[in-house]
């Protein structure tokens, strides 16, 4: 017997371009799912809200992290980098979600411990399906670690 799909997938969304957060939003909310949508506009947000820092202190952690690389003020790189080393971070699965496809960002990427490598489509279905696909598929198929 299978277990019945979990509760709203607690999603951060680190993105600095409002066409693509207003893409996403639109996407999680005609989805079949229900999904909790955060975003921060930047790496430097993104680790204090993560860390529960400041204004954020009583934040609940994301299950999931869809992370641009291309940020202003620190890089998804650095975000990857500072998440996955961190005992406390290092479990939530980082979907990097950015316009490049270029071999090294994936590399990279993966070298970082990545989860998921997605290069943004440019079509507005196609991305919106995409984040419908990542949406269901942390919701309905991947099993999470319990938030911690």
């Amino acid at each position: 017997m299978t277990d019945p799909p979990r509760g709203p997938l607690g999603v951060l969304l680190v993105e600095d371009d409002p066409g693509d957060v207003m893409i996403a939003e639109e996407a999680l909310k005609a989805s079949r799912l229900k999904s909790k949508l955060t975003v921060v506009p930047d790496g430097v947000e993104a680790l204090k809200y993560l860390r529960r820092e400041g204004t954020y202190a009583d934040v609940e952690r994301p299950d999931l992290i869809l992370l641009d690389l291309n940020l202003p003020k620190m890089t998804g790189h650095e975000v990857l980098a500072e998440v996955k080393t961190d005992p406390t971070l290092r479990k939530i699965p980082i979907v990097v979600l950015t316009t490049s496809g270029a071999s090294e960002d994936v590399v990279r990427s993966y070298d970082l411990h990545a989860n998921v490598f997605v290069t943004k489509p440019v079509d507005f279905d196609h991305f919106t399906a995409v984040i419908k696909q990542i949406d269901d598929f942390f919701l309905t198929v991947a099993q999470l670690p319990p938030p911690n």
